[in-house]
């Protein structure tokens, strides 16, 4: 996905799931965390398919964001301080956003689940293709109806997006 797709749905998601603007905000920065660690793709031919074929490995581990969310669950247990509950959440929900990244990844390609160098997945759109557009509009609207639960508010959500669709 894209990385505003990324964003988006992942921000969506977590709005609905904590109704929580801090704990959205920091899941939507977590979101872009497996690509940026990596960091940009190289401008030159060879250089880039050396970086392709590396991309979407120990960066895109869930198990890496997993034990650091577990670490930060701990940390809470053992120190109750408030200030540092609060950072500790906000660093919790960056690592959620994180996870939602790779999760994303896995229904556009393929992504290390057990080791970090074998990957699995499955593509149901093309990274850029208006599908991955339509994806992110229909997780989004999904996100409305659960946090809204009214039929006429998705309904003009889809009208809206028809009328896009049409031009």
């Amino acid at each position: 996905m894209k990385w505003i797709n990324h964003q988006i749905v992942t921000g969506f998601i977590v709005c609905t799931a904590t109704d929580n603007a801090l704990f959205t905000a920091s899941a939507i920065v977590g979101a872009v965390i497996p690509d940026r660690v990596e960091g940009s793709p190289p401008k030159e031919s060879s250089a880039y398919w050396k970086w392709r074929k590396n991309h979407r490995t120990w960066s895109h581990w869930p198990l890496i964001y997993i034990a650091l969310i577990g670490a930060a669950q701990v940390a809470q247990i053992y120190y109750p301080e408030p200030t540092l509950n609060f950072v500790l959440s906000l660093i919790t929900y960056a690592l959620v956003g994180a996870l939602l990244h790779i999760a994303e990844d896995a229904l556009c390609g393929k992504v290390p689940i057990f080791t970090p160098h074998k990957k699995y997945g499955i593509k149901l759109f093309k990274v850029g293709a208006w599908t991955e557009y339509f994806f992110a509009a229909l997780i989004i609207l999904i996100c409305l109806f659960i946090r809204f639960g009214d039929i006429e508010l998705l309904k003009s959500y889809l009208d809206l997006l028809r009328s896009y669709l049409d031009l």
